[in-house]
């Protein structure tokens, strides 16, 4: 009880000697309170800063073994103290000792579960870099040359993207009149972004009518005489296209998944059916047609190149959301794998993907230069008209100069040291994929195009059971396994040495019901064949377990 009561004692002192005047805030503002707070900050940046996977591995588990509603019985306080609590080094202690072990240590090679993995090293000192400048590429009088260094960064991905001509890119790398792309938050502001231009594009000004970004919606809709809007695109598209429906006034119904074909890719002959069928009676108009290039469950591909013979032969926006998959057009392996993506008229990629860059950075590319003339908004404190700040054309207002960090990043690890990354993540996918086949407990559920496969665990007396039921019993069965997977899989993540995710799909496309599967993502380059392997010993170890 003393010891208890000492420490209180101390905190009451302690808070009693930190208070918020002018020059204590001045003081924190430009450096570290005092010497001990020095120390404790270049402790640990040092260890973050040069061996960052090391910090990572020592300081934060794959995940605590502890439920959030225990957690969140730690972070009920809800008023902001009036004098300051703590110093910098207590606050950097707290966070390591507090924060860190019960964070997901997403760059352990057992976290194999999503598409957020490790990242290099060097990727924390560009962030501090970033941050340190706080450059707000709104506008040239918050950012002057990285608005320049962006629009740079901006033609490169382009490039890799399009293949132009050098003419072509003389021309807009630095034409301040024509924008090739805008960095964005994520692939989901990105999508929306590109979808955003498509639905202005497809309302052009006419008599009585400025355009739907002036007179909205409804004006729309009545000066072209439509009664419905939609967006097509595979049952596998990402959810932030529901998104980009809502947002937009088509309405998320509108965003329409079509069936997919016995490669989980988009099925071509139902969606020519569906386009005929809108375009019937002339008072549908199909605002985009996407195609996928990684889905986000299954990693697949969609058939790019007839996807876009189709939007060319029915005037429609083709766009290509390749937020995982872009990179790989970096492999010289693998880059044929995304074939017909230089048709599209957007493409989304995400940076904070298989660019390996800390969150948040997208990026939306449109072979127009001018396209994204659609969304341009004037300001007269900023982005004023005639200015060539590049705020004027994208969704956010203030942004970071992710351009800086991926420049960087480029000129570090070069096209070939992506694309050796990328080549990792595929063939340890097929190589993760035969091991399941290999295992009699094990059922492969999609193949790996990419790096994303799905299985799930199937133990043998129910595979037996399955072969010889009728279709009532297989739903039983199959609803059995469900409960199997799914708490394979929690047991797992609650272990916290390695973690595989999990979602919901059908066996075969001609199936009713959707079952359970357990989610694999490859990206981490030091996840190797004997990693996998042991974290399919752990999920058949756990089924021993269980009463099934």
């Amino acid at each position: 009880m003393a010891a208890k009561d000492q420490k209180k004692n101390s905190l009451k002192d302690r808070d009693q000697e930190l208070f918020a005047d002018w020059q204590t805030l001045h003081r924190v503002f430009i450096r570290p309170e005092d010497e001990s707070s020095k120390q404790t900050l270049i402790k640990y940046m040092e260890q973050i800063l040069f061996g960052l996977h090391d910090f990572l591995n020592k300081h934060v588990g794959v995940t605590e073994e502890i439920s959030l509603a225990e957690l969140s019985k730690n972070y009920t306080e809800v008023k902001i103290n009036a004098e300051p609590r703590k110093k910098l080094a207590e606050v950097i202690e707290d966070i390591i000792t507090d924060i860190a072990p019960r964070a997901v240590n997403v760059a352990s090679p057992y976290f194999i579960g999503h598409m957020t993995s490790a990242i290099p090293f060097f990727m924390v000192h560009l962030k501090a870099i970033s941050a340190a400048l706080n450059q707000n590429v709104i506008k040239l009088e918050t950012s002057k040359v990285l608005s320049v260094l962006e629009k740079q960064v901006l033609a490169k991905m382009h490039c890799m993207v399009y293949g132009k001509s050098q003419a072509f890119y003389a021309k807009h790398v630095q034409n301040t009149r024509t924008a090739l792309g805008s960095f964005t938050t994520g692939g989901t502001t990105a999508n929306i972004t590109a979808l955003w231009v498509a639905r202005n594009k497809l309302f052009p000004p006419k008599e009585g009518f400025s355009g739907i970004e002036e007179n909205g919606f409804f004006e729309a809709m009545r000066a072209h005489d439509l009664d419905r809007v939609v967006i097509l695109v595979s049952k596998r598209g990402h959810f932030s296209l529901r998104k980009a429906g809502g947002i937009l006034g088509i309405g998320n119904r509108n965003v329409i998944a079509v069936d997919v074909d016995e490669n989980r890719s988009i099925d071509l002959a139902k969606l020519q059916h569906l386009i005929q069928t809108l375009k019937k009676d002339g008072r549908t108009k199909i605002a985009a047609l996407i195609g996928i290039a990684g889905a986000t469950e299954t990693g697949i591909i969609d058939p790019l190149p007839q996807l876009a013979d189709i939007c060319e032969q029915q005037n429609i926006h083709f766009h290509v959301d390749a937020a995982w998959g872009g990179p790989v057009l970096l492999s010289e392996r693998y880059r044929g794998l995304l074939k017909g993506i230089e048709r599209a008229d957007s493409v989304t990629i995400d940076c904070h993907k298989q660019f390996y860059m800390p969150m948040t950075a997208g990026m939306v590319y449109f072979k127009d230069p001018k396209a994204l003339d659609a969304i341009a908004y004037h300001a007269r404190y900023v982005n004023r008209k005639g200015s060539v700040d590049l705020g004027i054309k994208t969704l956010e207002g203030s942004r970071e100069s992710s351009s800086l960090i991926l420049d960087a990043a480029l000129k570090i690890m070069g096209a070939r040291g992506y694309g050796l990354m990328i080549e990792h993540g595929i063939e340890t996918a097929k190589a993760f994929a035969d091991k399941i086949r290999q295992r009699p407990l094990f059922e492969l559920v999609s193949h790996p195009v990419l790096n994303i496969l799905t299985y799930r665990v199937v133990p043998e007396q129910i595979r037996h059971q399955l072969a010889a039921a009728g279709p009532e019993e297989q739903i039983t069965l199959n609803a059995a396994l469900d409960e199997i997977n799914i708490n394979i899989q929690r047991i797992q993540r609650e272990a916290g040495k390695s973690f595989v995710s999990r979602t919901r799909l059908k066996l075969h496309p001609l199936d009713e019901n959707n079952v359970v599967v357990l989610r694999t993502v490859i990206m981490n380059p030091m996840t190797t064949p004997d990693i996998l392997d042991e974290i399919l010993d752990e999920q058949e170890l756990i089924l021993s377990t269980l009463n099934w």
